[in-house]
């Protein structure tokens, strides 16, 4: 009798196991398929300013996103920052930006006039001569990552952006800091340092649909002078260097993020400390690494 009972006791909850899994998958059959969608990125822009040597700090910052994972979709540079822009824009990729980028020598930016210097301290032919010989891609609207470079009519105080072009005209233009090199004729133009208007150019980089723009300013630190008096060279290239500081102040608000690396009292024109700078970039970006990546990736709408 015993035996009976458990063998129907048995049976009657095999037949209930049966039930319960049967409505269990006539249920998930009936239900919509749920499929969630890996996160989008959002267009990262990097805003590159202007500095002169300092520019090496630039090299740095972009290892480290690089390094990151955080993808850079465009670039806006001016003055030196058109520079290293345009190197990283050509190859897409930061290690071989300051594998180039280390081998620059003063002589190949500046080439310094002996005679004749009424209009400009330096030639400005250096430059390009090196974009010729260290650039592959000669047009910017060819470049690898989006490049716009930002240079200054000086007829008429309006800033000038170039997105096509050759890449040699942009770079020279937007790095011509008044009195050091000379303008640059464009059409009915006279083209000089981007950053105559600003060092850093953010509203560039919303307009070409920049969702997330970093900035990078080089140019904060103030060079420790002796009590003799500096060069013509030097008084220039810090004027402009502190212009450009205030003028930040007033775009802040346009951009995402603001990297500032710590270069010191490393002068506008000491080639001599590339190693120190790139660093600075690097250990200046690792601090927003966290936040950047938080706010780059986000759901698809």
């Amino acid at each position: 009798m015993k035996n009976s009972l458990h063998e129907n006791s048995f049976r009657n909850c095999k037949i209930i196991c049966m039930i319960l899994s049967l409505s269990l998958l006539l249920f998930l059959s009936g239900c919509p398929k749920i499929i969630t969608k890996p996160g989008k990125p959002k267009k990262v822009a990097l805003v590159l300013g202007g500095g002169g040597a300092r520019g090496f700090a630039h090299v740095g910052v972009i290892r480290e996103l690089e390094s990151a994972g955080i993808p850079i979709d465009m670039i806006v540079g001016v003055s030196v920052g058109s520079l290293i822009g345009a190197i990283y824009a050509d190859v897409g990729d930061s290690f071989e930006l300051e594998w180039k980028t280390f081998k620059i020598k003063k002589k190949e930016i500046f080439d310094f006039k002996v005679f004749n210097i009424k209009e400009s301290i330096v030639k400005g032919e250096a430059i390009k001569d090196y974009i010729d010989k260290n650039i592959g891609t000669k047009r910017i609207e060819n470049m690898k990552v989006q490049l716009a470079i930002v240079a200054t009519d000086i007829k008429t105080g309006t800033p000038v952006i170039f997105r096509s072009g050759p890449v040699k005209v942009a770079v020279r233009a937007s790095s011509s800091v008044p009195g050091v090199f000379p303008p640059v004729p464009y059409g009915n133009k006279l083209l000089v340092d981007g950053g105559v208007l600003g060092n850093l150019a953010p509203s560039v980089a919303k307009k070409m649909g920049a969702e997330i723009i970093i900035g990078v300013s080089i140019g904060k630190a103030r060079k420790k002078f002796s009590n003799e008096i500096p060069s013509a060279l030097t008084v220039i290239l810090e004027s402009i260097a502190i212009m450009g500081d205030e003028l930040i102040r007033l775009n802040r608000d346009e951009m995402d993020f603001l990297i500032e690396p710590e270069v010191g009292d490393i002068g506008i024109m000491d080639f001599s400390k590339k190693k120190e700078l790139i660093e600075a970039g690097r250990k200046a970006t690792r601090k927003h690494i966290g936040k950047i990546k938080r706010a780059v990736v986000t759901s698809d709408k």
